[in-house]
């Protein structure tokens, strides 16, 4: 599936993460990507210097592209880029909302004069209501949807490490555009696509919304620990290293018990159906970690995946600081 888009033409009026993101996985699937830069280049170049002296997000998002610099002040770089879009298949912008309006290249715009085209706009918040005029960084709306309120841990919230609200409306933009592709090939009919980082995010925090609005239930901040499965995090082993991992279900668990700590405790479960009570097992199972080192921990668990397959019929990584 390489060159699956092979033959596709993206023009992209693009800066730093989101629309960088969308266009740099249609080019790893074979599309010719025209990156547009302004006089100064993506100010994503300069986040850093410390991949050869470039930026790591900028050579993480930009490969497989063709880039192209452009004063759309100009009347005559206008020109030029009215030109390009006119020969693409996909036209990707994420300047500030109303920016590309006024340089006469509104989506509405392009979809009159070219019915077969493909445009996306992303945005933080929206291209219309109040907050549609805030910048699209990426911490502001980490807050604005209530990610940093259930990530961090009793000290206080935390930013998620990466640009995840950038991601994610990266992710939903370039799945939206193999949409629009698809819907394309069946009816010969364009789209118009619009993506905030703000809806992106909001959509993943459906989870402890529904568990809020139907049963109440609070998310705390509780580190690398799971908010209400356990053992669901990190445990400290005598030689001061963490094994991290996860348990998910009853029968995880019980294979758990009886496989690895070699001591079935059905004690440790809960009859709540709906969590396993984490509080308690974490101060159960501080108290067998604190007896060995984090290696031989991390290898039991491994012959006994392996062995055994007592942990779960599914893969699932073992991250263990040794």
């Amino acid at each position: 599936m390489q060159n699956s888009l092979e033959g596709i033409t993206v023009v992209a009026v693009e800066q730093a993460v989101a629309a960088p993101y969308a266009s740099s996985r249609l080019a790893d699937a074979g599309a010719r990507v025209i990156k547009v830069e302004r006089p100064e280049g993506d100010f994503a170049r300069n986040y850093d210097k410390l991949v050869r002296g470039q930026s790591a997000y900028f050579v993480w998002l930009n490969r497989g592209k063709e880039s192209v610099c452009l004063d759309l002040r100009s009347e005559a770089d206008r020109a030029v880029l009215d030109t390009l879009i006119a020969r693409a298949d996909v036209f990707i912008q994420n300047l500030k909302p109303g920016s590309i309006e006024k340089l006469g290249f509104g989506s509405a715009d392009l979809r009159r004069r070219i019915p077969r085209l493909i445009t996306c706009d992303i945005s933080g918040f929206g291209e219309k209501g109040p907050y549609s005029h805030l910048k699209a960084y990426d911490l502001i709306v980490q807050a604005e949807t209530g990610l940093c309120a259930i990530t961090g841990n009793q000290q206080g919230p935390a930013r998620v490490g990466v640009s995840v609200c950038d991601i994610s409306a990266g992710m939903t933009a370039h799945s939206a555009i193999l949409q629009a592709l698809f819907h394309r090939e069946r009816t010969g009919e364009g789209a118009s696509i619009q993506v905030s980082l703000f809806d992106a995010v909001a959509d993943w925090m459906n989870v402890p919304v529904l568990q809020h609005d139907y049963s109440s239930y609070h998310t705390v901040r509780a580190g690398v620990k799971h908010p209400s499965l356990a053992p669901y995090g990190a445990y400290r082993c005598a030689d001061g290293k963490d094994v991290i991992f996860s348990v998910q279900n009853d029968r995880e668990w019980v294979n758990f018990c009886e496989k690895f700590l070699k001591r079935p405790e059905p004690s440790f479960q809960e009859d709540d159906d709906t969590v396993i009570e984490p509080n308690m097992t974490f101060h159960v199972l501080i108290g067998i970690f604190e007896k060995d080192d984090g290696y031989i921990f991390s290898e039991t668990v491994r012959v006994t995946e392996n062995g055994a397959k007592s942990l779960s019929s599914m893969p699932r990584d073992l991250l263990v600081n040794c």
